[in-house]
């Protein structure tokens, strides 16, 4: 895989594995309330933080599978691209029912990815 589709896709892994922290890990903290847009009692809810850590799990499951992609599978470019694409989708679907911002913070790294994966196949 060429170098520049590389690093975008090890920074959208990264992205969601912060996402994933604070999803697990640091739901109720100040990064969190600013990041997702929620109040404290909102989060406090144990409903809500079970949900939350669940949330967080699949977003490290995508960061771990383009990782996994971008270094160890014998077909890197298809299994990046795929869960490239798999990022894109979430997003999508996040900014139509949930908030635009997702749209913005996840998808347009994503996307550029995702652009960057074609031009240098």
């Amino acid at each position: 895989m060429h170098i520049v589709p590389l690093v975008l896709a090890v920074i959208v892994a990264v992205e969601h594995y912060y996402i994933l922290y604070l999803e697990m890990f640091r739901t109720t903290s100040p990064a969190a309330q600013r990041s997702f847009g929620l109040d404290k009692e909102f989060l406090d809810d144990p409903r809500v933080q079970t949900l939350f850590k669940n949330q967080g799990l699949y977003n490290g499951f995508l960061a771990t599978g383009i990782l996994w992609g971008a270094f160890f599978a014998a077909n890197s470019w298809s299994v990046v691209t795929f869960f490239i694409l798999c990022v894109i989708v979430a997003a999508v679907y996040g900014g139509l029912t949930s908030s635009k911002s997702i749209l913005i913070k996840q998808g347009i790294p994503a996307i550029i990815t995702f652009i960057t994966l074609l031009i240098f196949k």
